[in-house]
């Protein structure tokens, strides 16, 4: 049974830094794609960062792409959202999933998920 557990979210400044992480049981991080996804209230599910399965390629969304970085230890089978330079606009649940499309953006590529952590920004 594929299970994807988040955790390391919480309550950061403006300006701060957090890691959240997802610790993978049931498959392998390497033979899938690993994304985060993050959802805030009223708003749709949105992608953040994924890492491939093969040689580890990554992708981020342009809203995150200087601050936020993913990265995957595979003897772990965990994968990690460094989040640096929050903003009030980051703050939403935060999903990890898997999947076997190449470094899809798309939600509905994505078979597996966690339950969320939730990441708040305070001013």
């Amino acid at each position: 049974q594929v299970q994807l557990v988040e955790s390391g979210g919480g309550l950061v400044q403006a300006g701060g830094s957090l890691t959240v992480s997802c610790r993978a049981s049931g498959l392998l991080v390497e033979s899938y794609t690993m994304g985060w996804f993050r959802q805030a209230p009223e708003r749709e599910r949105e992608f953040v960062a994924a890492v491939s399965g093969d040689r580890g390629l990554t992708a981020h969304a342009d809203s995150v792409k200087d601050r936020f970085s993913i990265s995957r230890d595979s003897n772990r089978d965990t994968v990690y959202l460094q989040m640096n330079g929050l903003k009030p606009e980051d703050a939403a649940v935060y999903y990890c999933a898997a999947g076997r499309s190449f470094l899809s953006t798309m939600p509905t590529e994505y078979s597996y998920w966690g339950q969320g952590t939730q990441v708040t920004v305070s001013l």
